[in-house]
């Protein structure tokens, strides 16, 4: 049974309306956002303005695409608020980055080489750099989605559910759903069983 371009679309829908699916829909569009900016860059600066050769335009384009890859997916896709944490979360995102600065930049060695080798034109060189950079970008993406994930954990809480005092007969893990299915300890359940 062939899918159709409906079912295709409310099969997204359905996925989008879990909070897993959100936020791996929304890690999604900011990818193709931060892959977009990322050529663009790399485009304009090798292959428009022949400002520098295929690794530094690689590594200067990827770092300009860092900076809103890090803003949306922390707000927008993991909706996380306030001030950032630099060691929780600041470092461990540009590391992850710099590992993928670090592919991008074999990349675009790899394809300066095999563009050397086969003579091609300044466009065909551009086209093979571009290419190796979105090859780069794709394979670290399931392993920075992992990362983002631990890095950016969301625990909300409603309106009003820190202010709540624990009612008589309210089970711990009732308060726990109060708290926005804050994972309850173990020892606190325990205790309240005893």
């Amino acid at each position: 049974m062939r899918a159709t371009p409906v079912a295709g679309l409310e099969r997204l829908i359905g996925i989008y309306q879990t909070p897993s699916g959100k936020k791996m829909i929304r890690y999604t569009m900011v990818s193709v956002v931060s892959t977009a900016v990322s050529l663009g860059v790399l485009g304009l600066v090798f292959g428009v303005v022949h400002l520098w050769s295929e690794v530094p335009s690689a590594i200067f384009a990827n770092a300009v695409a860092t900076i809103p890859s890090y803003y949306l997916n922390r707000r927008w896709a993991w909706g996380k608020t306030g001030r950032s944490h630099l060691m929780k979360e600041v470092v461990p995102f540009w590391l992850a980055s710099f590992a993928g600065l670090a592919l991008s930049t074999v990349a675009a060695a790899v394809a300066h080489n095999f563009s050397t080798s086969h003579h091609f034109h300044h466009f065909g060189r551009t086209i093979i750099v571009l290419g190796a950079n979105f090859a780069a970008y794709g394979v670290l993406w399931v392993g920075k989605f992992l990362l983002f994930n631990r890095l950016f954990r969301h625990h909300p809480h409603p309106a009003g559910a820190e202010h709540q005092p624990v009612g008589v007969g309210e089970s711990v893990a009732e308060v726990g759903e109060l708290e926005g299915n804050a994972e309850v300890p173990v020892l606190e359940r325990l205790d309240h069983r005893l």
